[in-house]
């Protein structure tokens, strides 16, 4: 018989310690490879949101929730800030390039945003039908937005005042104002398909008819006003010197989409390292199991492995089996530990869609989850080096003596 034959038998004999030791083997992997799709995806996402974007400028408040609300659009704004400090910021020296964000609004709890045909382009937007928003009245659907409301070419819709149904105001439906859909985008695997972009004049004039978008609150507003601007820097030195001079400024809250997003990634790792050291803590329990498994079964099979040895098997032979059968636990309880962690995002995926924060799909392979595979190979051929030992150092004689008393 071969090493696997032999292995397989032994398994058979020992089911309830081995289907033990295989859960818990597999548990532990799935818990380390899901936090790692997790991860990926996740710090892949934020990159895509805010690849090119060097400054995101907005009213005074918390850098992070600058970041969060006018890149990746998951919480809400600061404020509002004037024409005449945006543009200040457009003209200035530094800056090479400006897209104005104004938000407010949103359509079955997807935002509305207010913008140019810049933010298309910085995302490499191409058109699955339609076109741009040829006036205040159109607008441009994301594809999973497209997808979530069922608009097409030429459907209308009126925007919700407030950015999330929690917030106050929410119900407010700006029935005067019907914007008609004028092109539908395809996928970009960023933040752009669940948007629905429309013209930065369309807000404007969504709101002039309640003073939204006037510090007085009056019908028509002093001055008009935008949420955030994206901007690129024009030179290096753009980056030591227009944060501070944007801060310096009583209106205007400067926010790097680098720093922050670092420091998100870092407030989040928090939670994912201490969800891997169980992931570990658990795979090491297993490789536990899988020693008293090797040691125990070791013990029981003394005169079966001396018979071997009679019969003309080696103690390479006999400690291969050893190892074998600790390789095929590792082997059996890696594979099924990774089939979990991906069927496991898929589940997660479906249970998350309706947030969209980002896209999670358990379809995706990590070169990592090999090297996840080659640390469970390990850990079991470590836990089978004291029994392969004893194997090796096993004197035939003496156990085929003992036995036959």
């Amino acid at each position: 018989m071969n090493l696997v034959t032999l292995a397989g038998g032994h398994f058979r004999r020992n089911a309830l310690s081995t289907t033990l030791n295989l859960l818990l083997l597999a548990f532990g992997v799935a818990t380390v490879a899901l936090i790692m799709l997790l991860g990926h995806q996740l710090d892949q996402r934020l990159q895509r949101d805010a690849e090119n974007i060097d400054l995101v400028v907005g009213a005074k408040g918390s850098p992070l929730q600058i970041i969060l609300s006018s890149i990746f659009h998951v919480d809400v704004p600061t404020g509002n800030i004037s024409m005449t400090d945006a543009r200040w910021v457009e003209e200035h020296p530094l800056v090479a390039g400006v897209i104005p964000l104004a938000l407010g609004d949103s359509y079955q709890g997807l935002r509305i945003v207010g913008t140019n045909s810049r933010y298309l382009d910085h995302y490499d937007a191409q058109f699955a039908a339609g076109d741009i928003w040829p006036d205040n009245h159109g607008a441009v659907l994301g594809a999973e937005a497209a997808r979530q409301t069922g608009l097409g070419i030429g459907d209308g819709f009126h925007g919700v005042h407030g950015i999330t149904s929690q917030q106050a105001g929410a119900g407010f439906v700006h029935a005067d104002h019907t914007y008609r859909v004028s092109g539908i985008l395809e996928p970009t695997g960023s933040v752009l398909d669940r948007l629905i972009l429309v013209s930065v004049e369309s807000v404007w004039e969504v709101h002039d008819a309640d003073g939204h978008w006037s510090r007085t609150g009056t019908d028509t507003p002093a001055e008009r006003y935008l949420t955030a601007l994206l901007v690129q820097y024009r030179s290096p030195l753009a980056a030591a010197m227009l944060p501070r001079l944007i801060n310096s400024r009583d209106a205007l809250q400067a926010a790097s989409p680098a720093y922050e997003t670092a420091r998100l990634m870092q407030l989040v790792g928090v939670g994912t390292r201490t969800l891997q050291m169980v992931g570990w803590l658990l795979i090491g329990l297993a490789a536990l199991g899988v020693f008293a498994v090797l040691y125990n079964a070791m013990r029981e099979r003394q005169y079966d492995l001396a018979m071997m040895r009679v019969l003309g098997a080696t103690r390479k032979r006999a400690v291969a089996q050893v190892l074998a059968e600790a390789l095929g636990l590792a082997t059996i309880g890696a594979l099924l530990g990774l089939l979990l962690a991906h069927v496991g995002a898929e589940l997660l995926a479906g249970l998350v869609s309706q947030a969209e924060a980002f896209r999670i799909t358990g379809r995706l392979f990590l070169p990592q989850e090999l090297l996840l595979m080659a640390a469970a190979w390990l850990l079991a051929l470590g836990a089978a080096l004291l029994p392969a030992w004893r194997v090796y150092r096993t004197d035939v004689a003496d156990v085929l003596q003992r036995g036959a008393r």
